[in-house]
């Protein structure tokens, strides 16, 4: 009998490492399930790859980083209750060298490509208050793409602006010290017409009145003075497709309030040598803080700047 007994237990023994190497094996195949990805089970971790990138303006992408093209069929996948998008994970650093002698913040327009070369997807950062000498480093992401877009394998910097920090427009939703913001929009473009949108906004706690056309400065990219170009009151010189010209008039803005001027031009090339103005520092009125704004005035030959006056805005 003690040596029947003996004989389940050598059974036992014998069958452990066999219990244990199962069990072994159901925590790797949970921890697949996880959001962490598992060596030699078919999944890999998103692939971040160093860019020789040469830059632009002081601006240059260091890696990026691109989701795994075949995630494992047995990793789980979580979906936000309050979010109806899916975000691409693709990821590109960068960084950005301030070589010059004043702090400046930073506009800069990042391209995400396929392996053709061809655009996916832009997407824009600002980099603010880079001191003299100084580098800054960020990521951006190029969000969500559709399902019938090509692969990115590629970024690159597309295109770099810049202004003194001190005269850059004011961060969405961060009211200046002056209460008032200062900024431009995107533009129209039709025909040849162009039209660039002004905004005053008094994100103060006092009225703010204004009077007229705003003050312009035009610079070119070192911020010199452009010469050579007239800014008109008014643009029945540039078009009268847009309507007449409203005669200037006294504004004042309650705290919350807006209004909007514009800035209208042809960019007819005739004979001569287009002039572009790739910045314009901006006054609301005389006496007010500069804010140097980025519309990119493709003037052409035409030599004509047209701008309307301070409206209210929803009048």
């Amino acid at each position: 009998m003690p040596r029947l007994a003996a004989l389940p237990a050598a059974g036992a023994r014998a069958a452990t490492p066999l219990i244990l190497a199962l069990a072994a094996t159901a925590l790797l195949l949970t921890a697949c399930g996880t959001e962490h990805a598992c060596v030699g089970g078919g999944a890999t971790e998103p692939s971040r790859t160093q860019v020789h990138d040469p830059g632009k303006g002081g601006v240059r992408i260091t890696s990026l980083t691109l989701p795994s093209p075949s995630p494992s069929p047995t990793r789980s996948h979580s979906v936000s209750a309050n979010s109806l998008t899916t975000d691409s994970g693709i990821v590109a650093s960068y960084e950005v060298t301030n070589e010059g002698a004043e702090s400046m913040t930073y506009s800069v327009v990042f391209t995400f490509m396929s392996d053709d070369g061809g655009a996916v997807t832009n997407q824009t950062a600002t980099v603010r208050d880079v001191a003299p000498g100084k580098t800054a480093r960020g990521t951006v992401r190029a969000g969500e793409l559709p399902p019938s877009a090509p692969p990115v394998t590629q970024a690159k910097v597309l295109e770099v602006a810049k202004v003194p920090a001190s005269e850059a427009a004011g961060e969405p939703g961060v009211c200046p010290p002056s209460g008032i913001r200062v900024s431009a929009d995107k533009g129209d473009a039709a025909m040849g017409l162009r039209v660039v949108g002004l905004h005053l906004d008094n994100c103060g706690t006092r009225d703010y009145t204004i009077e007229g056309y705003p003050l312009l400065e035009l610079l070119d990219d070192s911020f010199k003075p452009v010469d050579g170009v007239r800014i008109l009151d008014g643009s029945r010189e540039i078009t009268t497709s847009a309507g007449a010209d409203e005669q200037p008039r006294r504004v004042t803005l309650r705290p919350g309030e807006s209004a909007t001027a514009s800035l209208v031009w042809r960019n007819t090339t005739e004979s001569g040598t287009p002039v572009n103005v790739p910045y314009v520092r901006v006054r609301a009125k005389a006496g007010a803080d500069p804010v140097t704004v980025t519309p990119n005035l493709d003037l052409g030959t035409t030599g004509k700047l047209g701008v309307r006056p301070w409206k209210k805005t929803g009048r």
